[in-house]
């Protein structure tokens, strides 16, 4: 029987030991940022991975020298790849029209695959895959959000005593200071319906694209002392020592 089907105990062990280490330290990034899925998780995906790699590989050698028997390291693997989605997809939350929690349901993904290399014996690979992955989520996060800060929309919720012109009075505010709509929504809010009684109050959704700081603070100023106005929540800091001026 060839010796390409067998592995040691010791062997075994470090393999493990490495896929503890590379998952960890790819989880610590997620827990330090206060991730759904943190540095337990990311461990036990990458142990879990490096396992059925070892199964798959190793755990049927017994049956290599059968003549109806074909040996296919790959099998298992692949269920890994397509399998792990479910925990990627449970680390993904949806918040309106704000999607969060899809990096952490790559870095998850990415780190089965990283177990599965280290399993099949690929440390070189899966050490430099650790490398890019925490490059990825430290360094190019940080350029990002450097590049990317001035072109993301601006998100503002405003909760009003909804009738005949109060959403006029607040667009025509945000064009007075020259800032243009770029999306905009309401729905009823219903917890503040059922304890008003005959007011309808209304959530209004307003995104701007690339507004200027100064003048969305001039506005919001002005919004903010209307009396249908209840309520003013931004979805990035501006200024928060001063919207919380104004809002309160």
């Amino acid at each position: 029987m060839s010796d390409v089907w067998h592995i040691t105990h010791t062997e075994m062990v470090l393999r493990l030991l490495c896929a503890t280490t590379l998952g960890g330290l790819i989880g610590l990034e997620r827990e330090w940022n206060n991730h759904a899925a943190g540095f337990r998780t990311h461990i036990l995906v990458c142990i879990g991975s490096t396992m059925i790699m070892l199964l798959s590989i190793y755990g049927f050698a017994e049956f290599v020298n059968e003549g109806s028997v074909r040996m296919d390291p790959a099998r298992l693997a692949a269920q890994v790849i397509s399998g792990i989605g479910f925990l990627g997809a449970g680390a993904i939350l949806r918040n309106g029209s704000s999607v969060s929690g899809l990096t952490t349901a790559a870095s998850i993904w990415v780190v089965a695959a990283i177990g599965l290399c280290v399993g099949a014996g690929f440390y070189f690979v899966s050490a430099v895959s650790t490398l890019f992955v925490l490059v990825s989520l430290f360094v190019l996060n940080k350029l990002e959000k450097h590049w990317m800060h001035r072109r993301r929309a601006q998100e503002i919720v405003i909760k009003v005593n909804f009738h005949t012109g109060s959403i006029g009075r607040i667009v025509s505010a945000f064009e007075e200071h020259r800032i243009s709509l770029n999306k905009f929504y309401m729905k009823p809010d219903e917890k503040s319906n059922e304890a008003a009684g005959v007011k309808q109050v209304m959530d209004l959704h307003f995104s701007f694209k690339n507004p200027n700081s100064e003048k969305l603070l001039l506005a919001i100023e002005t919004i903010s002392t209307m009396v249908d106005v209840i309520s003013l929540h931004t979805h990035h800091q501006l200024n928060a020592k001063r919207m919380k001026e104004q809002i309160a």
